[in-house]
């Protein structure tokens, strides 16, 4: 049987090894099929040696978007990304936890198919069925060279239009090719922040929890709260986000979350 591709992408400080091996190690726990796991970055000291290093994915961006999210959203579009050119990969991002079984994903795709979450902030009104949230998305490596392609020539004017939400971008894109979305099972990934964390006034009373979802297989975190913080109570990496008036906002607050530890080793 033919392995799985996995690519993960870390550049700068913001994600170090550890992070890439603890969640190399999750995927390998998590999967009876054979995993090739891909790690493009721009340091490899203290990866695992098990995992295929590759350089960033050129990006002919200036300095400005070079180390942006567009390095994730649409240098990694790349016709022939990783020599990888006609094979199927699935991107996961530094900040998802792992908590159960992913065979069944890596069966899903049909064809040549473009998966993405359907971004729980814009699953309801005029923006429904729109956007993708890219904390684990899969393509054919060759389908989707037209999203860096555009970047590279119109990358002020993609700036201009979507700032940083490089995912917005990239599934802008796929609509205006495709003409839709595919998206996932909703049940299989859900979000720290939206179904993991008690309601705002009890977040000093209540440690999150993971939500009873049948099916569920990945945490996303997303937004300011990464894996490591909320495992040890810290809202965010900068200790004092303050409101306007200099006091830190009431909601900005989590419990250490113990569990996490049973999934992020």
């Amino acid at each position: 049987m033919t392995a799985i591709n996995v690519i993960c992408i870390k550049w700068g400080t913001c994600y170090n090894a550890d992070d890439v091996n603890k969640l190399f190690r999750a995927i390998k726990r998590n999967t009876s099929y054979d995993i090739d796991f891909y790690c493009f970055t721009d340091d490899c000291i203290n990866l695992e040696q098990e995992i295929i290093v590759k350089p960033l994915p050129e990006f002919a961006v200036n300095e400005k978007y070079q180390y942006s999210g567009y390095l994730k959203e649409a240098a990694l579009c790349d016709n022939n990304l990783g020599n990888l050119g006609g094979k199927r990969v699935f991107f996961f991002d530094l900040d998802s936890l792992i908590v159960d079984n992913l065979d069944e994903l890596f069966r899903y795709p049909q064809n040549e198919n473009f998966y993405i979450i359907n971004d729980w902030r814009h699953r309801h009104g005029r923006r429904k069925n729109t956007v993708g949230q890219a904390s684990c998305y899969s393509f054919v490596v060759g389908t989707l060279g037209f999203v860096k392609e555009y970047f590279e020539k119109h990358s002020d004017e993609v700036w201009q239009k979507y700032g940083t939400a490089s995912q917005e971008y990239l599934s802008a894109k796929v609509i205006e090719k495709y003409g839709n979305l595919k998206f996932w099972p909703d049940n299989w990934f859900k979000s720290f922040r939206f179904h993991c964390m008690p309601h705002p006034l009890l977040r000093y009373f209540i440690v999150p929890k993971i939500p009873k979802v049948v099916g569920l297989k990945m945490i996303v975190f997303h937004g300011v709260t990464g894996i490591p913080e909320a495992l040890h109570g810290i809202w965010c990496k900068e200790e004092n986000i303050k409101a306007p008036h200099g006091l830190k906002k009431i909601y900005k607050h989590v419990l250490p979350t113990t569990w996490i530890r049973n999934y992020w080793k």
